[in-house]
């Protein structure tokens, strides 16, 4: 007769020598190209809908139907779309490009429509692995804003050459945005006789740079894992903790104090999601005084594209 195995003695009689594999959670599965085609012909759609009522400049709820309801009349919103696409795609393949450099899976933009006011809430991209060093972390995250920036600024000169000069005693409508530093440079360059109360009547495809200017702008936020979190992160960690919790509340304050509404929530989005960042696998990296310098020039972006209030109705 045979015995029982040995093996099955010793897990029964000495059960701490055996020590079960361990767990590894499953990877994420990623999603289907076919997600990204369909959210971004989605957003070409409503940027076409938002570029024609701008183009048309009446925002009323009879010419929204009106313009729905017409795709022959979404040529005119083509200028706005085309420009607006191109700059937010340049600043998330300018994530993903870097992401490829490092060996890091990323996932393609994902372009998100939005009402037809602007057309879309921006663009994303899904990195599915950890960054594997500050390098790695500070070039992924200045990328982008450097990327749709460099994109923005021909946009808006193009933009600035096509719109034209309001009197002073001409009547006003439609959507009113608050100018950046950048674009109030750009204005005096383009209308050097612009007077305190004199208003432009900008083309749709300044509103595009525009829009590029204020996702800069919010990317570029010190906080959490924005853009802005991660170069500074990368930079130095203990200086993340204290700026990515100061950054929350400051902003809340400023967009009440300024009566910015996307101030307001992006700071209580950034609130819900918290202000840590994931530590990087490779912390003890240098970053040398090249990307320093790459750091301040970023700083610069940031102050010229700051827009303190959300656009209104006049």
């Amino acid at each position: 007769m045979e015995s029982e195995p040995r093996v099955s003695e010793d897990r029964a009689w000495a059960p701490d020598r055996y020590t079960p594999p361990p767990i590894v959670p499953a990877a994420r599965r990623p999603l289907s190209p076919s997600v990204n085609l369909a959210c971004f012909l989605l957003t070409v759609v409503t940027t076409l809908i938002a570029g024609t009522l701008l183009t048309l400049d009446d925002l009323s709820p009879a010419t929204l139907r009106d313009v729905c309801l017409t795709p022959s009349l979404w040529t005119l919103g083509l200028p706005y779309s085309l420009s607006l696409i191109m700059i937010l795609g340049a600043h998330e393949m300018g994530h993903y490009v870097a992401c490829r450099i490092y060996g890091i899976d990323a996932s393609l933009p994902f372009f998100i429509p939005g009402p037809p006011i602007l057309g879309t809430f921006g663009a994303v991209i899904r990195i599915r692995a950890p960054f594997t060093g500050r390098r790695a972390l500070f070039d992924i995250g200045v990328a982008g804003p450097i990327a749709g920036f460099v994109v923005a600024l021909p946009v808006l000169a193009f933009g600035l050459s096509r719109s034209t000069l309001l009197p002073q005693a001409a009547g006003r409508h439609g959507l009113v945005f608050t100018p950046c530093l950048l674009l109030n440079l750009a204005l005096s360059r383009f209308f050097p006789g612009l007077a305190p109360g004199d208003a432009v009547q900008i083309h749709s495809v300044v509103v595009a740079a525009w829009v590029g200017l204020l996702a800069t702008f919010l990317n570029l936020l010190p906080i959490g894992q924005l853009d802005g979190g991660h170069v500074l992160y990368a930079l130095s960690v203990r200086a993340h903790r204290v700026v990515s919790r100061a950054g929350i509340v400051l902003l809340i304050a400023a967009g009440l104090l300024v009566h910015g509404i996307h101030l307001i929530v992006f700071g209580v989005l950034w609130a819900i999601i918290g202000p840590r960042h994931p530590p990087v696998l490779g912390d003890t990296e240098t970053l040398g005084p090249g990307r320093v310098l790459v750091a301040l020039i970023a700083l610069i972006i940031f102050i010229l594209c700051v827009i303190p209030q959300s656009p209104g109705l006049s």
